[in-house]
């Protein structure tokens, strides 16, 4: 064999880096957290922002909800089969609820992938990437229950000062919309114990704010057998010190129960704020949906948690146009929306979800007709955000400084933080140094349909813990080496450590 017939030889001492691009819901975006972790541990390092595939390690975090969700990803893993083809040593991993759902289908429609792994197992990647580099060949795994609590795996957070902290996974709901369950399977929960023990560990990093996550959040329990579960935990929460503010996603109006509302209400630290997937107004469709609560269940609860949180801000989730959706079915929705005032909601037009009920069901409603009321129901929506944030103008508000939220802010000499609500408020910069994770007090002087602004100087600023901890990662971040050796995955089970928004929008 001549020099020319070998393959370019990859230096295995060299620094791996890795991109990772996550589609679909806040179950994916810390499950991509985790698979960042894991890499990282494995030896790789973080490509540069905007890589855009320049990485020797691509793993798609893919979402099976929309229906154009498998074209998407192999118009991506069309795009960088040339790069991979001119890049040796290169590898491409895809896992989530598409790759869950496609299996085998992913490697023969682009055979130049290396990995393909599934939802209950992504504690996998890097030994699948490490026997995919050695055979040669491409590791298709798929497991079919979960094999550890995803949470016990090393996490790589986003944040240095807000995080996720998973206390379900799985759904045990049949909605005719959703394929979610199929592929993340029934509701698992964490003991207890284990989440409070993560959120002590994060308040421990310099966290402040976390958000509990499960794919119906508030049926925690329902694996444990205590139906007020999640209703102590919230309580529980509440007596973590140095743990400011505490929320969740995404509920279901079927087991949002009393005893939650007055946790809501009786634990400071958990924030003023709900958002609550409605998806339809009308009982028809609800029933058409297995959406086990009617319209007046559903403005009952909104009405409940006012009287119990009066500034509470409240958002939801609407499909529009599912199948057999009348004009007067529509028209129940649009009366949902001005009873419930929602601070925002998050509003789709159906798609078929391939492997779904819905996908089947006669009497499929038009684009031209979906898209006519998907318009009428944002300009209502619209409407009724901006009333109700003008309701904010005069209020003096506390907002936890965030990271990245105001596109605008460098050219407007602006900071951006949320307030208790989780509304958006963007403020004037102080001469004082605040940093992500400080707080502010300001008084809001204008309203927009998305956002608020704080135009007069700042009341007060907070240092905290936690902006502590983000200066301390920007200037870890800053003097990290250009890379790290290559190491080999360990065996068997990583060892505990603690992890780091609306769960799945479909709840």
């Amino acid at each position: 064999m001549t020099s020319s017939d070998r393959s370019p030889a990859v230096d295995v001492q060299a620094p791996k880096s890795y991109e990772i691009r996550t589609y679909g819901c806040q179950m994916n975006v810390h499950d991509s957290e985790r698979l960042a972790g894991l890499l990282e541990e494995a030896g790789y390092v973080r490509a540069p922002e905007g890589a855009d595939g320049d990485a020797d390690v691509v793993v798609f975090n893919t979402c099976a909800v929309r229906e154009n969700a498998d074209n998407r990803l192999y118009g991506n893993l069309g795009r960088l089969a040339p790069r991979k083809a001119s890049r040796p040593g290169m590898q491409i991993a895809v896992g989530g609820c598409l790759a869950q759902k496609d299996r085998d289908t992913i490697v023969k429609k682009a055979p130049w992938v290396d990995v393909v792994f599934g939802t209950h197992n992504i504690g996998k990647l890097p030994v699948l990437l490490e026997r995919a580099r050695v055979q040669e060949e491409a590791q298709v795994e798929i497991a079919e229950s979960l094999e550890a609590f995803p949470s016990t795996l090393p996490t790589r957070r986003e944040s240095a000062y807000a995080a996720w902290v998973s206390i379900s996974v799985g759904c045990n709901n049949t909605c005719t919309f959703c394929i979610v369950p199929a592929l993340r399977g029934k509701e698992k929960d964490r003991r207890p114990g284990d989440i409070l023990a993560e959120a002590e560990a994060l308040v421990a990093e310099g966290v402040s704010e976390i958000t509990l996550l499960g794919q119906n959040v508030n049926a925690y329990g329902s694996d444990i057998g205590d139906r007020e579960a999640f209703s102590k935990l919230l309580r529980a929460c509440g007596n973590i010190e140095g743990l400011e503010r505490v929320r969740f996603t995404s509920p279901h109006p079927r087991d949002f129960t009393d005893d939650v509302i007055a946790a809501m209400a009786e634990t400071p630290n958990v924030m003023p704020q709900l958002h609550m997937p409605l998806q339809s107004g009308s009982d028809t469709v609800l029933k058409a949906m297995r959406r086990s609560y009617r319209q007046e269940r559903y403005l009952g609860i909104i009405e409940k948690v006012r009287a119990a949180i009066p500034h509470a801000a409240i958002t939801t989730d609407i499909i529009v146009g599912f199948p057999g959706e009348t004009e007067e079915d529509f028209e129940q929705t649009l009366h949902v929306v001005r009873e419930a005032r929602f601070a925002q909601a998050f509003t789709f037009q159906y798609s078929k979800r391939p492997g779904t009920p819905a996908a089947t069901m006669d009497n499929q409603i038009p684009k031209e007709v979906v898209q006519a009321r998907y318009e009428r129901l944002v300009a209502l929506q619209e409407e009724i955000s901006w009333e109700e944030n003008k309701k904010q103008v005069g209020r003096t508000l506390e907002l936890m400084v965030a990271e990245g939220e105001g596109r605008k802010d460098g050219a407007t000499h602006r900071l951006s933080g949320r307030a208790t609500d989780n509304r958006l408020v963007h403020f004037t910069k102080p001469e004082q140094d605040v940093r992500p994770g400080d707080v502010v007090t300001v008084e809001v002087t204008y309203a927009a349909p998305h956002h608020l602004l704080a135009e007069g100087p700042v009341l007060a600023v907070r240092r905290t813990r936690a902006g502590d901890a983000w200066e301390k990662r920007t200037a870890a971040e800053s003097v990290k080496p250009a890379g790290v050796m290559l190491g080999l995955p360990k065996i068997g089970v990583p060892e505990p450590l603690a992890a780091v928004a609306t769960g799945c929008g479909c709840d």
